[in-house]
């Protein structure tokens, strides 16, 4: 891959895996000119060496946090659901392929995306799902010991 042909990126897709993210990108004609395998605490190093452009990444676990670091740097990140990457991928599945799809989908013009949620965002929803696990228990709970009580005759 020559230095030239890395500025004309116009398009990066990520897989975002746990500790590995495979990079793929396409040049202004539709040429694949990036393919390349990161680990996580690389990615700000990787993409200070890249142009800025569009970087697609499927909605999964960390792909706010990857797309509010890459807006900070500069590029547009896209989050596309996956049902909307699926019709892009070609041949077997695998993670290359799959980077390759997400890059392809996110110059879709009319393709819809997932809003990046910021850090007060996810910090409200933690809230709310822990405040509504501790209500389930405690209903499941109070349940529980009403089947115990009724079974010695007690009834409340």
């Amino acid at each position: 891959m020559a230095k030239n042909e890395i500025n004309n990126l116009m398009s990066v897709g990520i897989d975002i895996g746990k500790d590995t993210f495979h990079i793929v990108g396409f040049d202004k004609d539709g040429r694949l000119v990036l393919r390349k395998k990161i680990r996580r605490l690389d990615l700000q190093q990787t993409f200070d060496r890249l142009p800025r452009c569009v970087v697609g990444m499927e909605a999964c676990l960390s792909a706010h946090f990857v797309s509010r670091a890459l807006r900070g740097m500069g590029f547009e990140p896209r989050i596309i659901p996956a049902i909307y990457v699926k019709p892009f991928i070609k041949g077997q599945k695998n993670d290359y392929n799959d980077a390759e799809a997400i890059a392809e989908a996110a110059l879709r013009p009319n393709l819809s995306t997932v809003s990046e949620k910021n850090q007060d965002q996810f910090d409200l929803q933690a809230l709310h799902r822990v405040r509504s696990r501790l209500v389930s228990r405690r209903t499941s709970t109070i349940n529980q010991i009403g089947a115990f009580l009724i079974e010695q005759g007690i009834t409340v």
